[in-house]
């Protein structure tokens, strides 16, 4: 975890993270608080999300930081999502998106070189 997150998540979640998988191919990093509101959201979903529920809230993994910052990130949640030796931690308000930096910048080239999404349209920058 990078030092200007590191001390944040120490003092509101005592270190503690819960990962889990995204359907976009990267992994979730939740601080144990922003996590809880986030299970509580997918357990409240219908039926017909049966399988969503299961692809978060059955993979996920508690996790500590260890004293300098760093998380064991399981091998299945590794495998599951190609994140091998080179990652990508992303802020994304309430929780980090971990990538595998290849697949990141592929993804990524992909999506700028589309136009952008409608919502967009009266968004100012």
């Amino acid at each position: 975890m990078p030092t200007r997150h590191r001390d944040v998540l120490s003092a509101t979640a005592g270190g503690q993270l819960t990962i889990t998988k995204h359907p976009h191919g990267c992994l979730m990093v939740f601080p144990r608080p922003e996590w809880e509101k986030f299970r509580e959201r997918i357990a409240a979903l219908p039926m017909s999300a049966q399988w969503w529920k299961r692809v978060f809230l059955g993979n996920a993994m508690d996790v500590e930081m260890d004293g300098t910052g760093r998380i064991l990130v399981s091998p299945e949640l590794r495998a599951a999502t190609g994140i091998t030796r080179e990652t990508l931690l992303l802020g994304m308000g309430n929780h980090f998106e971990l990538w595998d930096k290849a697949t990141y910048e592929a993804k990524e080239a992909e999506a700028t070189q589309g136009e952008m999404p409608d919502v967009f349209q009266d968004f100012a920058f």
